[in-house]
């Protein structure tokens, strides 16, 4: 019983050695034995056995030699790229967007491409065909994928399978709709809201590094909010935090009783991208197609279009008063089609109202940087911190 405890304790400092050696090598790019022993506060030996198993598995590979003290050469290690992929999908109401990224983070693959459907059939094939090309470009296999991230609207509800608050996408509130999935990429797959990614990639490429409280606000098709607390992504209990679009917008609003407020959420109605261009058409603006035609004819002038427009600086910036007085955020990131306007009609103007409706120092409020890439970098952000412990998951066993 002794020998099978002793046994056991020395393959979980294994283990540990190794998930250590290689977390640091992640970190520091290229590295030589003596530096991760300083680094990992491991002695040589150990960390030289950890460098042989994680090289024996294929996840660091040498990289050359550095000159040191006294004429002697160190070693240099790095993380080998190809030891993982990941597959990353943002699903919108009229496009898909996918990325394939080794495991030091290099995009390898990219395609856009306008949505074939919203029913989970027509999006599975269509998603499956993108996974193909883009594992063709890389001249690897679907099953080569370590772990596929897809964003999409709506909530996943893991017990049952379905995405919940996602209308834009039918049928995907079906019971195990969501297990469709899980052939695209032919490995493990998560399935995450795309603001919530959204703000994850704003934390790891954009306005949010190095920001410990923030959230992105997502104003488009949609609208949702992404909250990053101390550093962390918070879904909330039943992962519905930051669920923005039902928030009511006033008691007395007209637009609390329209059938549209009650299916897609309150302030949904008013401030996305189709609730711009209803507003703008009941007070006049026939014309105005959609919201960009809005803040278009608001820049040069029209009357008209700048009441619609002031009217969603108001409503955005009475649900950011709320948001400011529960969460206190350091910063809000605007993204969307409607949320990236320039600041001269949106970012601004809500700013400054802002500063009317908070008792304390309002948030900096700034427009996001990564754009349309925004939940695509998130997924991979997320999908790349699950892979390397996947990989190094996988390989445990063979050693």
């Amino acid at each position: 019983m002794q020998t099978t405890g002793t046994a056991s304790t020395t393959s979980v400092l294994r283990v540990m050695n190794e998930r250590a050696v290689f977390a640091e090598t992640f970190r520091l790019g290229t590295v030589s034995r003596p530096e991760l022993a300083q680094h990992t506060g491991l002695s040589k030996p150990t960390v030289a056995v950890a460098l042989t198993n994680l090289e024996r598995a294929g996840l660091l590979r040498q990289v050359g030699m550095r000159a040191g003290a006294a004429g002697r050469s160190a070693v240099l290690y790095e993380v080998r790229p190809e030891a993982g992929w990941v597959f990353a999908v943002d699903v919108g109401r009229s496009y898909v967007r996918v990325g394939l990224a080794d495991l030091v983070g290099t995009i390898v693959a990219r395609k856009d491409e306008s949505s074939r459907g919203t029913r989970a059939r027509d999006l599975v094939a269509q998603l499956t065909r993108l996974a193909e090309e883009l594992v063709a470009t890389a001249g690897i296999t679907r099953e080569d994928i370590t772990l596929a991230v897809f964003g999409t609207p709506g909530i996943h509800d893991k017990a049952t399978g379905a995405l919940h608050l996602a209308p834009n996408l039918p049928g995907w509130d079906r019971r195990g709709s969501v297990e469709r999935l899980a052939g695209i990429a032919g490995s493990a797959y998560v399935v995450e809201n795309d603001v919530d990614l959204a703000a994850v990639g704003e934390a790891t490429y954009g306005l949010g590094r190095g920001v410990r409280h923030f959230v992105y606000v997502s104003i488009g098709t949609g609208t949702g909010m992404g909250i990053m607390i101390d550093g962390k992504l918070y879904r909330g209990f039943r992962g519905a935090a930051g669920e923005i679009g039902y928030l009511p917008v006033g008691e007395g609003d007209p637009l609390l009783n329209e059938p549209a407020a009650r299916r897609r959420g309150m302030f949904e109605s008013v401030a996305s991208a189709d609730g711009v261009v209803a507003l703008a058409q009941r007070l006049g603006l026939h014309d105005a197609a959609t919201a960009k035609d809005v803040f278009d004819a608001a820049r040069a002038g029209d009357p008209t279009a700048r009441q619609a427009v002031s009217s969603v600086v108001d409503h955005v910036s009475h649900a950011l008063a709320g948001i400011t007085a529960v969460l206190d955020p350091e910063l809000v990131v605007l993204g969307g089609g409607v949320g990236s306007q320039p600041g001269d009609l949106l970012t601004g103007p809500v700013a400054e109202r802002l500063r009317n409706l908070v008792a304390l120092h309002p948030p900096r409020i700034e427009v996001s940087t990564l754009g349309k890439d925004a939940v695509l970098l998130g997924a991979l952000a997320v999908g790349l911190t699950d892979a390397r412990d996947l990989v190094l998951d996988r390989t445990a066993p063979a050693r």
